[in-house]
């Protein structure tokens, strides 16, 4: 899932993995596709970032799998044929 952050200009990215997952990165165009880890929380795993206002294509990594954000059905084809969940930062 993806959402606005507490604070201005910031998205929170997270994620409640179905599976038992121990490790969960999101990467993106913001990022140069470097993936980011997020943090373990009891209801799954989260990350906020400052993003400047446009708008990004990002996946996320879980336990080295790359998938697109189960809670968001706003998705764009990459160069490569695959799918990309996208975000708006206003």
């Amino acid at each position: 899932m993806v959402g606005s952050g507490k604070k201005k200009g910031t998205v929170r990215f997270s994620l409640n993995p179905r599976s038992s997952a121990g490790r969960v990165s999101v990467a993106g165009d913001f990022s140069e596709w470097k993936p980011r880890p997020l943090r373990k929380r009891v209801d799954g795993f989260s990350l906020t970032l400052a993003l400047p206002p446009g708008t990004y294509q990002y996946k996320f990594i879980v336990e080295g799998a790359w998938i697109i954000d189960p809670d968001n059905n706003q998705w764009a084809l990459s160069p490569i044929g695959t799918m990309n969940s996208i975000v708006v930062v206003d």
